[in-house]
């Protein structure tokens, strides 16, 4: 086996952006080599935690101001991709090229997620070979297993009509978001680069050597417009560990009485939540069920709360979801993961980006009910919920994806991959 070998991972987003290559790196790093990721500052305790290295790639979060506000922008339907890559990333091209050439020095291989447009870039300056990644399948843009698109879900439906019509979209969406990577075109000029010839956003992602799909081919299958030299390796899974105290309020609190229907927004809607604990919390005291929230931040006063509602800001999913009835949540490619890899049945609340996507994937899976998050009332939760519960299909096709996705293991065949090259 090839040992000592430096590899930079870079990524950008929320948790569900940074766990997959965190899995990934603590494999490496386990089969000897030397590991470094490279992403926001707010993830350097988490990371160096694991015992990997660490390094900050700008933009910094303290750029943005209010946390909650930039969220919003993000998972806006219509306007957040616009609003991530032209506020977010974009603007920033020179200082994070700066801060992962800096990160490169003494690198064997470098691996990119999809919004680190500037690590190709490290690449091809350096002459270091360069292994791109996507976490979910609405990364492919594919007209034969078109995604849902947030800002027109309706677009799904042209594929009845061929794959022509598809790809007339996918051509408009590319020509409208065209002069979004000008800062990246000035920058390539400005240190001696040619011209791109593909788009950043789109084929210029991925790399002519390896794409890794961090996802199980469950939830997709290879299509013939994804690009070459792609493997499918499974989900990469990581979450994290609770507290010695909340395991064992946690150990007490499913031994007390029926699985609880668990609640949570992931890593970025939790962010801005608005009042959908609230109607959680109505649709379990309607349905008469234990629950768990987990909401990102605590409640100001839950001195209120039933016994047989628990409140936490933050639980690994691995240990919380194999112990509910049902799972409701956004959809976000992280969270999507751990809810199939539990093999309870789950009810689907997307927002933005991948999560229609996810949704509709989980839904042919047979283990799902969606129900947009525009949408969600404590009414509408108590219905689907009581579908799922009386669903026997549901149960046994979530058991039946749980038993296939056990022998996948996402982190060390990309680490296997990663070997080769």
């Amino acid at each position: 086996m090839l040992t000592g070998k430096r590899i930079l991972i870079a990524t950008l987003g929320s948790l569900g952006d940074l766990h997959p290559y965190l899995a990934i790196a603590k494999e490496l790093k386990r089969r000897g080599h030397r590991p470094l990721i490279a992403t926001l500052d707010r993830y350097r305790e988490t990371v160096e935690g694991e015992g990997v290295e660490f390094a900050v790639m700008r933009p910094l979060e303290s750029q943005f101001g209010s946390t909650q506000e930039v969220v919003r922008q993000i998972i806006h339907p219509r306007k957040g991709p616009q609003y991530l890559i032209r506020r977010m990333v974009m603007p920033f091209v020179r200082e994070s090229y700066e801060d992962l050439s800096r990160a490169a020095d003494g690198a064997d291989l470098l691996v990119s997620h999809p919004m680190t447009v500037t690590l190709p870039l490290v690449a091809e300056k350096r002459g270091l070979p360069w292994v791109s990644t996507v976490l979910s399948p609405m990364s492919f843009f594919s007209a034969h297993d078109p995604p849902v698109i947030p800002a027109a879900p309706w677009l799904h439906h042209l594929r009845w009509f061929g794959i022509s019509p598809y790809r007339w979209v996918l051509g408009l969406a590319k020509a409208v978001s065209a002069s979004w990577e000008r800062p990246l075109h000035e920058l390539r000029a400005e240190i001696g680069l040619l011209p791109a010839k593909k788009l950043a956003m789109f084929e210029g992602q991925f790399s002519p050597r390896l794409n890794l799909a961090l996802f199980s081919s469950l939830f997709a299958e290879p299509q013939p417009d994804w690009p070459a030299n792609t493997e499918i390796c499974g989900f990469a899974r990581y979450d994290g560990r609770p507290t010695p105290a909340v395991s064992d309020e946690l150990k007490t609190y499913f031994e007390a009485g029926e699985p609880p229907i668990v609640f949570t927004l992931g890593s970025s809607v939790s962010m801005d939540p608005g009042d959908f604990f609230v109607k959680a919390r109505e649709a379990a005291m309607r349905l008469g069920r234990r629950a768990i929230l987990i909401t990102g931040s605590l409640p100001s006063d839950d001195s209120d709360m039933p016994e047989h509602l628990k409140v936490f800001q933050y639980l690994p999913y691995s240990q919380i979801f194999p112990n509910a009835s049902v799972i409701v949540h956004p959809g976000g490619i992280g969270t999507m993961a751990q809810a199939l890899a539990a093999g309870r049945p789950m009810l689907v609340t997307p927002v933005a980006f991948d999560q229609p996507d996810n949704a509709r994937r989980a839904k042919r899976l047979g283990v799902a009910r969606v129900v947009p998050f525009q949408k969600v009332t404590s009414k509408n939760l108590v219905k689907r919920i009581v579908e799922i519960l009386t669903d026997r299909k549901c149960h046994e096709q979530a058991a039946e994806v749980e038993e296939r996705l056990r022998v996948e293991n996402g982190a060390r065949r990309a680490s296997d991959l990663l070997e080769k090259i």
